[in-house]
């Protein structure tokens, strides 16, 4: 099958980027085709939060007429956070009438559309392979995957099976995003800050597990084009800086002590703005909604794999004693591996 060469701009240019309350339960037979969703994975809160805002009676225009139908509920295997939260988030989307089955073939022969949900990202590659192969349409939640050479697989695999794929943190849907970003409210963007919670989980890259939310909200408002980072790590607190194109920097402060919330600025020609106040689920789930009605990701697999390529960079950074990485180098290795799984 033909593979094709996504071009991105910035650091990542010339790397060769491969990627490409009323029960519900009742009324599932009568969910049109076309509309039917399916989640894999019940070990996230987002799982449970998306089933709700789709299946509750009189459910949003905006969400189009999309109903959870069916859920995998298997997650993460030795996340024990992740693992204690399954029997009972089983038994809260059972309320809103979603079927639960045995493996994700089954799944796949019940749905038309699929919210890839594990909270572990290391078992996405091999939970989304399927999900490709029957060209089911697919978000897939934060993190993409557990690794950075993972994250280029799922996207090369999408390519290669044809199947559409978006992954995007909440954050990005922040309340002041679309009058910085689409408005241009400040004009051109210099440079921007953004701070989210950051705890550690010992099985993935440091930023993988919670950091994404801010550094997302980041490349929300600078865009793509970074080129350089540098990580300052404390056990309460991470900042790490990226250098832009045209010398704009970003910063993300990544919080584990004290009041972890969410914000950040930007700074523009006419002025500097907050980023405004998380907004919940519901516009991401608007944007997955459209997703999954078009085949088009409102984000492209080059950010996507730009914002885990400077989340890789942060802890190359790390491990050097804070010193700068070149985004560059460190997608071409995680494309020399990728070469050897795929």
């Amino acid at each position: 099958m033909e593979r094709r060469t996504f071009i991105k701009a910035g650091a990542l240019a010339g790397v060769g980027l491969m990627t490409s309350r009323m029960t519900f339960g009742k009324q599932q037979g009568s969910v049109k085709q076309g509309l039917r969703v399916g989640i894999i994975g019940l070990d996230t809160s987002h799982a449970t939060a998306f089933t709700k805002s789709l299946n509750v009676e009189n459910a949003s225009p905006d969400f189009g007429g999309y109903k959870v139908v069916a859920a995998y509920p298997q997650g993460s295997k030795d996340i024990k956070s992740s693992i204690d939260r399954v029997p009972d988030y089983i038994e809260e989307v059972k309320k809103y009438g979603v079927e639960i089955v045995d493996t994700i073939p089954e799944l796949l022969k019940k749905v038309d559309v699929v919210l890839l949900e594990t909270n572990d990202g290391r078992p996405h590659l091999e939970q989304v392979i399927p999900v490709f192969k029957a060209g089911k349409t697919v978000f897939i939640d934060k993190p993409v995957a557990g690794t950075l050479t993972d994250a280029f697989a799922i996207f090369r695999a999408a390519e290669e099976y044809k199947t559409p794929v978006f992954s995007a943190s909440s954050l990005r849907y922040m309340s002041n995003m679309d009058d910085i970003v689409k408005n241009q409210s400040i004009g051109k963007i210099l440079g921007a800050n953004a701070f989210s919670p950051s705890p550690l989980e010992p099985t993935h890259p440091d930023f993988f597990w919670y950091g994404i939310h801010g550094i997302e909200a980041l490349f929300t408002v600078m865009g793509m084009g970074c080129q350089t980072v540098s990580r300052v790590h404390t056990p309460d607190t991470d900042v790490v800086a990226g250098v832009w194109e045209g010398n704009r920097i970003g910063a993300f402060r990544g919080l584990r002590a004290g009041n972890a919330g969410y914000g950040g600025h930007a700074f523009g020609e006419k002025g500097i703005k907050t980023l405004g106040d998380y907004n919940g689920y519901d516009p991401l789930l608007k944007e997955i909604v459209k997703f999954f009605q078009t085949g088009v990701s409102p984000v492209s697999p080059e950010e996507t794999l730009e914002i885990f390529t400077f989340m890789e960079a942060a802890d190359e950074s790390k491990r050097r004693g804070g010193a700068t990485v070149s985004l560059s180098e460190i997608a071409q290795k995680a494309q020399a591996q990728v070469k050897k799984i795929w």
